[in-house]
């Protein structure tokens, strides 16, 4: 099929078309500039920059005119913060620009799309107790996207949201969303503190088995929770530290209170400067401080998703983040978020 997507020179967007070109599909992209110097961008993808918001409906409907796939690799994630109330943001970047493009997309005869969103919609139906869409602005965006984009499902026209988890791996030229990590981790002294929990995650060669898959085997609306390795953070942070040189490091669980305590400087700071974060850092310590497992077989299984070397993909991670750190490598393109 003819593909049309939103950010295919972004890391998951990128990987999604190879593995949908692949597979003998037809792959064209409107995204944002610059283009990551060095990314290995599919060469028969055709790539055109621009910013979809500022185009009129004429202009959008060019690019999907003749295509029976959409895919929206593209929006804003949790690690904003700005001016409140901050859902104004989200909503401006997560919901109403997908809206329109659902709608142009059903309207010039696209059959099958697919949306990158966010696993915390999944634990927001699964643990209704933490009432995350209130507390966070965040997931309450990806909550109301979710139900936005599955309204336009029908028998004509099918829609899968990817509930994506924690996502590993590297694209050249563009910075990790793990840096913050990294140097969090340097600056501990002999053993990195950390709470208790966990979550699910993926490479990003799996994420675009993943949009492929959902594309091809989605039959009319439907929400897909991503998952393949659930490790615990100490598990996690055991890697994360033989890949830092680390080997043998000491992870220190922090008791949930203690967390929230070390997130009072935080909301501090925020409300001073009249600004909010996607996540309240206060309860996000629900989260945070909980196995936020999936299994495989809800989302990875049946939409085809092939075992892939997690130790590997989050090494790249972790090795281009000290790069960057350690002022070895310049001029990256940052992260937006999907």
């Amino acid at each position: 099929m003819n593909v049309f997507m939103i950010g295919g020179t972004g890391l998951l967007g990128s990987e999604a078309a190879a593995e949908l070109i692949r597979r003998g599909h037809t792959v064209s992209t409107l995204s944002l500039p610059p283009l990551p110097d060095g990314a290995m961008i599919p060469p028969e993808m055709k790539v055109t920059l621009g910013n979809y918001q500022d185009m009129t409906d004429e202009a959008l409907r060019a690019h999907l005119a003749g295509c029976e796939g959409f895919v929206f690799a593209a929006g804003v994630d949790e690690r904003v913060e700005g001016t409140s109330p901050i859902y104004d943001f989200y909503e401006r970047h997560n919901i109403t620009p997908l809206e329109r493009l659902l709608r142009l997309a059903k309207e010039s005869g696209v059959r099958h799309s697919v949306v990158c969103g966010s696993y915390f919609a999944y634990f927001a139906r699964e643990w209704t107790n933490l009432e995350l869409t209130r507390w966070h602005p965040y997931i309450r965006s990806r909550v109301e996207q979710e139900t936005m984009a599955l309204s336009f499902a029908d028998d004509a026209f099918d829609v899968a949201v990817l509930e994506l988890p924690y996502i590993f791996g590297t694209q050249p030229g563009r910075k990790p969303v793990w840096v913050f990590l990294i140097e969090i981790i340097r600056a501990m002294k002999s053993a990195t503190y950390y709470p208790r929990g966990g979550t699910a995650m993926i490479t990003v060669k799996q994420a675009g088995q993943a949009i492929a898959g959902a594309l091809e085997r989605t039959r009319g609306g439907r929400c897909w929770p991503l998952g393949y390795y659930n490790l615990t953070w100490k598990a996690f942070l055991t890697m994360v530290h033989k890949h830092m040189g680390m080997a043998g490091r000491r992870v220190i669980t922090v008791p949930k209170w203690a967390y929230r305590l070390g997130s009072r400087g935080i909301i501090r700071k925020q409300r001073k400067a009249g600004q909010e974060g996607g996540l309240d850092v206060h309860h996000f310590a629900d989260l945070q401080c909980a196995e936020t497992f999936i299994d495989k077989d809800l989302g990875c299984v049946p939409l085809g998703v092939q075992p892939d070397d997690l130790d590997a993909a989050i090494g790249q991670s972790v090795r281009l983040s000290l790069a960057i750190l350690d002022g070895e490598v310049a001029s990256l393109v940052e992260m937006r978020g999907a």
